[in-house]
């Protein structure tokens, strides 16, 4: 699924257009719909905040933070397993474990800009490391491992 303007296709959007996830899935009409787009050794993405993701009036919500991170983080992994072992589709992955850090309010006014990369890699396991960016400044930071699913798990092939 191509989005139905000039931009150029996400990850989510080429791999995974009929995918229903809250925070990443383009076909879920009350989701979050992040996009991420590989830039060189990172997977970067740019996202809006509304009004409804506040904790309080101009200030995003930590639980939103959470699921931007778990996300973006989660199709870094499933980019880097599939250009690393040369697959045409991203393997289905999923998130073993995050620990975020709030380190200032985000700003809900503005966009934030996540920027992930791999940390580590071995076997169908990756570790990411994310930021959030919000007016220029460091606003949380995010590790978490993510695991490509086999076949039986309820995962499997869901985008």
């Amino acid at each position: 699924m191509e989005p139905t303007d000039s931009r150029p296709a996400s990850l989510q959007e080429r791999y995974a257009p009929t995918h229903q996830c809250f925070g990443c899935g383009p076909a879920n009409p009350k989701g979050l719909h992040i996009r991420s787009f590989p830039d060189g050794e990172t997977v970067v993405a740019e996202w809006q905040p509304e009004p409804h993701h506040e904790a309080f009036a101009g200030v995003l919500n930590g639980g939103i933070v959470g699921t931007l991170f778990d996300c973006h983080s989660n199709w870094t992994a499933a980019w880097h397993l599939m250009t690393r072992d040369g697959l045409d589709h991203p393997p289905s992955t999923v998130t073993a474990d995050f620990h975020v850090k709030l380190l200032r309010p985000t700003s809900s006014r503005e966009p934030v800009r996540l920027v992930a990369r791999v940390a580590e890699s071995k076997g169908n396991r990756v570790v990411v490391d994310a930021e959030l960016l919000g007016g220029g400044q460091l606003c949380a930071t995010c590790r978490g491992t993510f695991v490509a699913v086999k076949p039986g798990h309820p995962a499997y092939h869901r985008w």
